[in-house]
């Protein structure tokens, strides 16, 4: 039996249980190397969704973002799609369409990803929600910002963009040789 790993586009990825390869379901549901069966599961029915540009970027900037962790954990051990796909033992094919968010991991494969990373499963699996929470943490720290965070509140839209502004000039000022 094949292990499923994601649909795109209503073809299904999956890896042969018999030679761990990773490819679309053929056809004729043999795997391409070894050419044993591919065991037909009654895939899910596919719902139609309406999907707009909004829905997506609130869902990115939200939900859990596997594709941006597993490109940013890899680019700082310096590893190429290449090199992680050689000690995860599949296509490189499959890493770039995981970090393109065009293939989502199964639990199996992101234990994999978070092994061939060395990090752990949460590292790959942190949301929008904690990453802007440990942002906010790190700009209130600054008693300076978190003074002006706390009065901006008060500030109508007009005052805040006077203030912006007055903010933008000083701080073009100061650039500016003497």
């Amino acid at each position: 039996m094949a292990t499923t790993l994601a649909t795109y586009e209503a073809r299904e990825v999956l890896r042969c249980d018999h030679c761990s390869l990773v490819q679309f379901r053929t056809s004729n549901s043999l795997c391409r190397r070894c050419h044993k069966p591919l065991e037909m599961e009654e895939p899910e029915p596919l719902s139609p969704q309406l999907v707009t540009a909004d829905s997506q970027s609130a869902e990115q900037q939200d939900g859990i973002d596997v594709a941006r962790a597993v490109r940013e954990t890899r680019r700082e051990r310096n590893l190429s799609q290449r090199q992680l796909a050689g000690r995860m033992q599949v296509p490189r094919t499959y890493i770039s369409k995981i970090e393109n968010g065009k293939a989502v991991p199964t639990l199996s494969s992101l234990e994999r990803l978070a092994t061939a990373l060395e990090v752990g499963v949460c590292d790959l699996l942190r949301d929008g929600q904690s990453r802007r929470a440990r942002e906010t943490a790190a700009v209130m720290a600054d008693p300076f910002l978190a003074e002006i965070a706390s009065l901006a509140g008060r500030l109508d839209a007009f005052q805040r963009s006077m203030f912006l502004n007055q903010v933008r000039e000083l701080a073009c000022v100061r650039r500016r040789p003497a």
